[in-house]
């Protein structure tokens, strides 16, 4: 079964830097696409950025367009989200999720596999 465990949220001060982890474990070899994902209190859950394994293409929402960038390290199960010039309003808690289908796609009950989460304050 996989499972997804994130790591590296923490404070971090408005128009810095931080980079957050989602290493995989189980049958990793069927997941194709990788989505991360973020939810502030009292608003729904919403995409950040996903990665697909076909031709590494990549998609982000306009919010974190040129801030955020998301990468995988194949060989260590793992995905990034370096998040860059942050903003109070990226202060949420993120999620990693995974999914064995091809196409990067930005709602969240397309992607079968979750991780925890990983909260992410940016103080101003």
């Amino acid at each position: 079964q996989v499972q997804l465990v994130e790591s590296g949220g923490g404070l971090v001060q408005a128009g810095g830097s931080l980079r957050v982890s989602c290493v995989a474990s189980g049958p990793t070899w069927s997941l194709y696409r990788w989505g991360w994902f973020r939810q502030a209190p009292g608003k729904e859950r919403e995409f950040v950025a996903g990665f697909s394994r076909n031709g590494g293409s990549t998609l982000y929402a306009d919010s974190v367009k040129g801030r955020f960038t998301i990468s995988r390290d194949s060989a260590k199960n793992t995905v990034y989200l370096e998040m860059n010039s942050l903003k109070p309003e990226d202060t949420a808690l993120y999620y990693c999720a995974a999914d064995r289908r091809l196409r990067i796609v930005t709602m969240a009950t397309e992607y079968e596999y979750w991780g925890q989460g990983t909260q992410v304050t940016v103080s101003s």
